[in-house]
């Protein structure tokens, strides 16, 4: 990146300032999914001015037509000027994705984005100078309770499983078909969460059984707010770290090991390897770092925001290898999907 920026940056500082501006991008659409304007527009029979927006949402009629100014030149929106007003409607994109009522919505991931994330990156340069996270400063909470900052409320509790909700979502069917799952009969996803990794799983390998084992409050809050009628999944209640992990044939660790530190995650990795069934295996889903240290910038992103918020980072594929061969397991395996998340495979 560093020679592609040189020249054209000396004459005039275009991507750095587009770089500045990046947070400015991230809380217009944050606000505008907080208020409803992705709803509103997909619900309207026809265009709608920013008086006509601004009295469905109750908001100023002059901020409201700044934020969809914005929206509408990065694209998620769009305007038609009829005799000097403004008409404003949705794009398929819009639809898709930032509607709560689609079916790969991401506004669960866009509210947890905006009201947890954002906080805990405005104290990042304190979480630079110390090396830990800033639960502390920013929730008020102790920074080595991980999930208690996390799991801090209902509400929060919430907020963290509709992310995760909405990630698999859209990133699932890419995880479990990165390779062929189909001799693993019993599978199950360690800290599961609500449940939809495990579903695109139990999709695409219907002559599994997939069970999702998590803390009994999620489980709990699981099977209230994200249970389908169509359900072939399982949910069990435990603590895979500090109580027993039920024998099978296939563990999934979804987002998991990044969270930890390294001694945490072998120690864990090792008591799946004895749990699990001669011929078995482990399916990780984390996002990859390249080996030489370039990339990709989301990824590197995830990576400073675990500094923010948990105890651990991303890591390239060799870390992974290395961690599951001293964990007993052979045979590693590595699918980047060139999506958000990529898949590794061991076997014991």
């Amino acid at each position: 990146m560093a020679e592609h920026l040189s020249q054209s940056e000396l004459d005039y500082p275009f991507k750095l300032l587009e770089y500045f501006n990046g947070f400015r991008i991230s809380k217009a659409i944050f606000s505008a999914c907080e208020l409803g304007v992705f709803d509103l527009l997909l619900q309207s029979q026809k265009p709608m001015s920013a008086v006509e927006v601004a009295q469905k949402l109750g908001t100023s009629e002059d901020g409201i037509e700044r934020l969809l100014d914005v929206l509408v030149a990065i694209e998620i929106v769009d305007v038609e000027v009829v005799q000097g007003t403004a008409f404003y409607s949705s794009t398929d994109v819009a639809n898709l994705y930032l509607a709560k009522t689609s079916p790969k919505s991401l506004h669960d991931l866009i509210i947890y984005n905006s009201q947890t994330i954002y906080p805990l990156w405005n104290n990042l340069v304190d979480a630079v100078r110390e090396g830990k996270n800033q639960n502390e400063k920013t929730f008020g909470l102790p920074s080595e309770e991980i999930f208690s900052a996390i799991y801090r409320s209902e509400e929060e509790m919430l907020k963290f499983m509709g992310l995760m909700n909405s990630t698999w979502v859209i990133d699932g069917h890419d995880i479990v078909t990165a390779f062929d799952l189909s001799s693993f009969k019993t599978v199950i996803d360690l800290g599961g969460c609500s449940g939809a990794l495990a579903r695109e799983l139990a999709k695409e390998y219907p002559s599994s059984t997939v069970t999702v084992l998590d803390l009994p409050a999620v489980v709990q809050t699981a099977q209230r707010h994200f249970a389908q009628q169509d359900d072939t999944i399982c949910f069990q209640e435990g603590d895979f770290f500090e109580g027993e992990i039920p024998p099978a044939d296939l563990y999934i660790l979804a987002r998991i090991i990044h969270d930890w530190k390294e001694d945490k995650n072998l120690k864990l990795l090792k008591k799946i390897h004895t749990a699990c069934h001669p011929g078995g295996g482990v399916l990780i889903a984390e996002a990859l770092l390249f080996e030489n240290r370039r990339g990709p910038t989301m990824v590197q992103m995830f990576s400073l925001n675990m500094l923010v918020q948990t105890e651990g980072k991303e890591h390239p594929p060799s870390h992974y290898t290395r961690l599951l061969t001293d964990a007993g397991f052979r045979d590693v395996q590595v699918c980047r999907t060139g999506k958000s998340y990529d898949a590794i495979l061991a076997l014991k």
